[in-house]
């Protein structure tokens, strides 16, 4: 029996580190597209719209080429974004192995557009990027419940995994310098493409064909080489999370189906898990944050060249500087989760239930990454060039708040039989709220003359109402904790009373 254990925690964390790896070099790579675009230059692609009518000499650079790349990383960022509902569905419905081939195909279809296209067929970057995105975004889905497998840490887990997310950007940014150093493009995309067999192998030896349920029980395994595996149905477990398991002894003494059914009735059903002033509060501070970020990068270009007076030296150092920052997500997320993990290995109130005392503890989380937001919006608005530092730091920061404490908030506050479709969903309301730079970009480029100013005034104001959200988790759990309180209370008074009835 010590042996068996031994070995499922050896497969554990080489779970845990494989999906770190995966995560860092795969999931991401699309947002590091900046760093793609200069090589996409050089090797001449949508060149042909910087031909002038009069004349045939093309020119380095034009506005037509520059408005085409940013087409084609709007594009994938949305589907990115917006096919997660989809991808949600997908991966609750039918588990971990068939999302996770659908990506893998995903993933190598994009890597080997890129690899095969050319100056001539610039127009393939637009399916390639899309797939690489999409395929990226099912890699992070199915490694979110990794964090499962480690209770005391699953918070930090989840949020690690986005920082790794967010800095596989740095991907790009490599072949950027293989190119610089002779390797073509085509070599580089074919060695990804390649990189599928790890993916391959990873999926079938060192994840469920299913899901990782949360509790988990006792000697859980997986993986293709397992044999009688233990594995479970997530709802088969759900009411352990609420504390109403009667033990695992009890569950395994009645037949499968049965106890699924039973289980699946205690449940939170989706329509009431959406129609939730949770979700309605979440999707809020989502949207709004995330329309943030995206408008202080997509005028973070035009802005440096107003402050450094079109000074090209100075607008490439901040350029540089923000890139670098970028990188970071990685050591920022943990910070997030562990907040959120804090109260864990310390005795719960009584009666009180692992879920509500992880949704007290993420209610900080929430009012952290809310501030970050109001800060990063505050700098952003004052123009003042050496500020903007901060304002890159705070930018990366609260990027890794956001996004892992989104997905780690979902698992904690809704059943885990509808992480997927409920993370989809979130994901696909703020890809549509986020279209809302296109025309707040188009104002300022136009009626303001490139002074976000206004904008980003009103934004901030807009980033007032985030703080709703860890308010309202924050009353729900001091409301919870007053009533079980005076339940208590009540208890002890109507067992004294019983007492003095008796003698």
């Amino acid at each position: 029996m010590q042996g068996q254990e031994a070995g499922t925690r050896l497969r554990y964390r080489l779970t845990l580190a494989s999906g770190m790896l995966e995560c860092l070099c795969f999931a991401g790579v699309v947002f590091g597209f900046a760093s793609l675009v200069f090589v996409l230059k050089e090797d001449g692609y949508f060149s042909q719209l910087c031909v002038s009518a009069n004349d045939t000499q093309i020119s380095p650079g034009c506005k037509r080429q520059d408005e085409q790349f940013s087409l084609v990383f709007t594009i994938a960022s949305f589907l990115n974004n917006f096919l997660v509902l989809i991808n949600g569905y997908l991966f609750d419905r039918f588990g971990t192995m068939v999302t996770r081939l659908l990506g893998i195909c995903l993933y190598t279809t994009g890597m080997l557009l890129v690899a095969f296209s050319s100056a001539a067929f610039s127009e393939l970057l637009f399916p390639a990027l899309s797939c690489i995105a999409v395929g990226g975004i099912l890699f992070l889905l199915t490694n979110i419940q990794v964090g499962n497998l480690f209770p005391a840490h699953r918070s930090t887990i989840i949020t690690l995994y986005n920082g790794a997310f967010d800095s596989s950007s740095a991907v790009l940014l490599i072949i950027k310098v293989l190119y610089e150093q002779g390797i073509s493009l085509r070599s580089s995309f074919l060695v990804l493409s390649s990189c599928s067999i790890i993916l391959l192998l990873r999926t079938f030896l060192l994840m469920p064909r299913t899901h990782i349920p949360y509790p988990l029980p006792q000697y859980y395994t997986y993986g293709l080489d397992c044999g009688q595996a233990n594995t479970y149905n997530v709802e088969q477990f759900e009411r352990m999370r609420d504390g109403t398991s009667s033990g695992k002894d009890n569950v395994s003494a009645e037949p499968e189906d049965e106890t699924e059914a039973r289980d699946t009735d205690k449940v939170a059903s989706f329509r009431s898990c959406v129609l939730s002033w949770f979700f309605l509060w979440h999707v809020l501070w989502l949207s709004i944050m995330q329309l943030r970020l995206y408008l202080f990068i997509s005028t973070l270009n035009p802005m440096l060249t107003r402050l450094t007076n079109n000074d090209p030296n100075l607008v490439s150092q901040f350029t540089n500087a923000f890139a670098i920052t970028q990188f970071f997500g990685i050591v920022c997320a943990p910070w997030n989760g562990l907040i959120m993990d804090r109260h864990k290995g310390k005795p719960l109130a009584p009666g009180e239930t692992e879920q509500e005392a992880d949704l007290r503890s993420s209610s900080l989380s929430l009012f952290l990454t809310s501030l970050q937001c109001l800060l990063l919006s505050v700098c952003a608005s004052i123009p003042v060039l050496p500020l903007q530092y901060l304002t890159f730091v705070l930018q990366v920061l609260n990027r890794s708040f956001l996004y892992g404490g989104n997905a780690a908030f979902i698992s904690i506050a809704f059943p885990a039989c509808h992480f997927g479709k409920l993370y989809g969903l979130v994901m696909s309301i703020s890809a549509v709220v986020s279209l809302l730079q296109y025309p707040c970009f188009s104002l300022v480029d136009g009626s303001l003359g490139g002074d976000p100013f206004f904008v980003d005034i009103a934004l901030t104001l807009l980033t007032l109402l985030v703080f709703i959200h860890p308010i309202y988790t924050f009353i729900h759990c001091r409301r919870v904790a007053r009533r079980r309180e005076d339940n208590a209370q009540t208890e002890v008074t109507n067992g004294s009373k019983m007492t003095e009835a008796k003698l």
